[in-house]
């Protein structure tokens, strides 16, 4: 089976519709249905039946760190009063690069750096269900062609 491969920031997974460009360079829509988030691993169907594997892009983040729960606690409880999507990992949280919120978590006592790594974050208490990698079945939006011009 021919399989293409895509790279996607956060923000990009998080659309319902966006033009793109897989990494052979065909050119492509997808269409996803509204309020879904396509998560690294997540493989889509072509029209005549390819499958395109969804890669999450490294992109700027901050990462922040303390030994401390109950401060990482408190962290993630402002950045969700702010609705920030919020990656959670053990003693760490991480966020699209703003500096404004950076300073934040400083003045909450987190030690926070800049780092470049693929984004994940939770997808909320309300958030759908979703196939990851290998598991089945496939996501179900599609991939439209454009013919070459």
């Amino acid at each position: 089976m021919n399989r293409a491969t895509v790279h996607l920031t956060f923000e990009a997974r998080s659309k319902s519709r966006l033009l793109l460009t897989l990494e052979d360079g065909e050119r492509a829509a997808l269409v996803v249905e509204r309020g879904r988030v396509l998560h690294g691993g997540d493989r889509v169907v072509t029209q005549d039946g390819r499958e395109v594997e969804i890669i999450a892009a490294e992109e700027a983040l901050l990462e922040a760190r303390s030994d401390d729960p109950l401060l990482i606690a408190r962290a993630a409880y402002h950045l969700g009063n702010r609705h920030v999507a919020l990656q959670v990992m053990p003693g760490r949280l991480r966020l699209l690069n703003d500096h404004v919120l950076g300073e934040l978590l400083e003045k909450l006592g987190l030690q926070v750096t800049a780092v470049t790594a693929a984004f994940e974050p939770e997808g909320g208490a309300y958030g759908r269900h979703h196939a990851h990698g290998s598991q089945l079945p496939l996501v179900k939006p599609k991939i439209h062609e454009f013919p070459a011009p």
